[in-house]
């Protein structure tokens, strides 16, 4: 009975995953494109004002009545106030950024959805005994693909022009999203997806240490303060957690210092005078860095799990599910980070932080409810408190700046 639950559950996700595997497809399309915003609303043709008049009427009360002027001026006065109205609530539109609440959305579902495909293919190719390495290196190859595509399509994106100095300049970052990627896959091919995202939550912390002993960037203390928060959250999560794992927590310990060295080193590259204009477009850089992460991963999953790659793709052919979900997974995980680099271009620092915030706490408990993870009140406290302290990270000196 449990496994006929269990497949069951697993058609309906497949078929549920077929069909946002297309609207990932699209709404990344459309975020190269750029989304046109909405229309300017219908402007009033006018406001019908009657002046107030103070002075002595002597004509006389009762007056002949032309019938056609005055049906005629009371559907004018009528038509004018209905095009006002309209007007308004246009107007109320006009400010609701229609792409961006896209961009939220699909980034939630893309990401949403990665996790659930990428959990299946690593489950049905053996866990972490089986072929991690490569499933995530094929993960940014299906993405490199997609790329690809994007710049030989009819009417597509804008081939970025940049140079041989460019490249040498985008190898570090390039290199910590391949590290933070296959670090990431490891870690949830050892362990429960939900214990795996509490620990990446606690990515500031890394952040905090690397900015402020290697960068050189000042930490302040208020942030410090946050920290043992963070980290006693994540130490609470794991008490109870009954797929814990050290090589799930130390995968992703080094997933969160690959991704803290990402970020200071993208920063850095982005600062770099006319790179920016050299690359075009946001997901021109997301592209490149996609290509070249994956050239890097190649030698690390030979060397890993080279040996085995006849085996897997013996695998791939004869296991759909294995088959299914790695493409689906390398589409997921391309489509939802170019979309979340759209939204932080888009966005300020505090609604940023409530978005990974509102992000973490979906994937968890979602990811967790679908697949049957363990949910204990102990793990959804430590949860809580280290998703809550990353989003005090996030803001408390914004709010010790208010005072």
């Amino acid at each position: 009975a449990v496994s006929t639950r269990s497949c069951d559950c697993y058609w309906i996700i497949m078929k549920l995953s077929k069909s946002l595997v297309f609207l990932v497809l699209s709404i990344s399309s459309t975020a190269a494109f750029g989304l046109p915003r909405t229309p300017s609303a219908v402007k009033a043709a006018g406001q019908f004002t009657a002046p107030f008049n103070t002075l002595r009427d002597t004509s006389p009360l009762v007056q002949p009545v032309d019938v056609s002027t005055s049906l005629s001026s009371t559907l004018s006065t009528s038509s004018d106030s209905a095009v006002s109205t309209r007007g308004g609530v246009g107007g109320a539109l006009k400010n609701i950024d229609i792409p961006l609440l896209a961009y939220f959305f699909f980034w939630y579902v893309g990401n949403y959805y990665y996790n659930i495909t990428n959990k299946l293919a690593l489950k049905a190719a053996g866990g972490k005994t089986g072929f991690p390495m490569t499933i995530a290196s094929l993960q940014m190859g299906v993405g490199c693909l997609y790329g690809l595509f994007m710049w030989v399509a009819p009417d597509g994106r804008k081939r970025p022009s940049v140079n041989m100095d460019d490249i040498v300049k985008m190898l570090p970052v390039a290199f910590c999203a391949m590290g933070a990627h296959c670090a990431s896959v490891f870690a949830l091919s050892a362990g429960a997806v939900s214990f795996g995202q509490i620990v990446k939550s606690a990515e500031p912390a890394f952040a905090a240490v690397l900015s402020q002993f290697v960068y050189g960037k000042k930490i302040s203390k208020a942030k410090w303060l946050c920290l043992p928060i963070v980290i006693g959250g994540v130490i609470l999560a794991s008490v109870k957690e009954l797929d814990f794992a050290w090589a799930a927590l130390i995968s992703a310990c080094v997933a969160n210092l690959f991704a803290a060295f990402k970020g200071n080193e993208n920063k850095k590259l982005m600062d770099t005078p006319g790179i920016k204009d050299r690359l075009g477009t946001v997901g021109n850089q997301f592209a490149v860095t996609s290509i070249l992460a994956f050239i890097m991963s190649v030698p690390l999953f030979v060397l890993r799990e080279g040996s085995k790659w006849s085996e897997f793709v013996g695998l791939y052919k004869t296991n759909p599910i294995v088959s299914f979900n790695l493409i689906a997974s390398g589409l997921y995980f391309y489509g939802y980070n170019e979309l979340a680099t759209m939204t932080i271009k888009k966005t300020s620092a505090v609604t940023q932080s409530v978005a990974n915030t509102a992000k973490r706490v979906i994937v968890i408990v979602g990811v967790a409810i679908v697949l049957g993870e363990s949910l204990d009140p102990i793990k959804l406290l430590g949860c809580s408190i280290g998703i809550g302290g990353v989003f005090l990270y996030s803001i408390i000196d914004s709010l010790v700046a208010k005072k």
